[in-house]
C-alpha cells in the first residue's frame, strides 16, 4: 500500500496573518492564497511538499467542519505539534528569519528520532495562534 500525507488542518484566528507567517517567516509557498485574498476560496493553504499542504482554517469554520466530518467536537481540536524536515542550510536560514521576526525558539533537541531516522538538531516555536511547529534537518 502506498500512503502519503495529503494535508493537515491548522486552526487559526486570522487567516491572512497566519498566511503571512507561514509564507514570509517559515518560507512555505501559499496555495490558493490569491483566491483567498480575492474572496474566491474559503481558506488558504501552504505547501509543505509536492504532495502535502497545511490548510489554514478559521476557528469560525469549526461548525461546518464538524458537519463535514460527521465527528462532533473534532473541529478546532488542538494537535500537540507538527514537524517539518528541511535541509541544513534552510534550517539555519529559518532560525535567522525567526529571530528577525521576533519569534521565540521555545525548545529544541539533538539526536531526535523521526520519520527518516535521527535528526542532529530540532527547534520548536509557535505560530501566531500557538500551534507548535518543530523543524529539523537530517544529515
Amino acid at each position: 500500500m502506498d500512503v502519503r500525507l495529503d494535508h493537515l488542518v491548522c486552526w487559526v484566528s486570522d487567516q491572512l496573518n497566519s498566511l503571512d507567517f507561514y509564507e514570509r517567516v517559515i518560507g512555505l509557498a501559499g496555495v490558493r492564497a490569491e483566491e483567498f485574498r480575492d474572496g474566491k476560496a474559503a481558506f488558504p493553504s501552504v505547501r509543505v511538499s509536492p504532495e502535502t499542504i497545511l490548510d489554514l482554517m478559521s476557528y469560525e469554520a469549526a461548525r461546518g467542519v464538524d458537519e463535514g466530518t460527521g465527528v462532533r467536537g473534532s473541529a478546532g481540536h488542538p494537535l500537540n505539534h507538527f514537524c517539518l524536515a528541511v535541509g541544513r542550510e534552510d534550517f539555519d536560514e529559518l532560525k535567522v528569519r525567526l529571530k528577525r521576526n521576533g519569534v521565540e525558539i521555545s525548545g529544541g533537541g539533538v539526536d531526535s528520532f523521526g520519520a527518516r531516522g535521527i535528526a542532529p538538531e530540532t527547534i520548536y516555536f509557535a505560530d501566531p495562534d500557538g500551534n507548535v511547529i518543530e523543524v529539523r534537518y537530517y544529515d
